[in-house]
């Protein structure tokens, strides 16, 4: 079973989701109760809860996606990394080879 947030966001599916809430929830409780033990002054400081658990997720979500693309694109450069290792491997194309002077006369 899955948890859709206001309708649309399958938390359980999508990558950050679930954190982002958790996250943006933790930030409404501190923000909130701090701005209640300050002022005193309910209805205000749920403002500041709605507002630190929009801020607290929206910031989490953006910090998450981004790790999450370089992570992707790190993972990619090195499946096509280990792809072209195990394609030049033995070859006069491999930098790893050492070359002989026979080689190098040829090239």
């Amino acid at each position: 079973q899955s948890f859709k947030l206001l309708g649309f966001l399958d938390v359980k599916s999508v990558p950050c989701a679930r954190e982002s809430v958790l996250y943006g929830s933790l930030g409404s409780l501190v923000v909130g109760l701090g701005h209640f033990l300050a002022t005193s002054r309910v209805r205000r400081s749920c403002d500041f809860a709605v507002g630190g658990f929009i801020c607290t997720m929206l910031g989490y979500w953006f910090y998450c996606r981004y790790n999450l693309a370089e992570q992707r694109i790190r993972q990619r450069m090195l499946r096509e990394g280990m792809r072209n290792k195990i394609l030049f491997e033995g070859s006069s194309l491999d930098p790893e080879r050492k070359q002989t002077g026979n080689e190098r006369s040829d090239s």
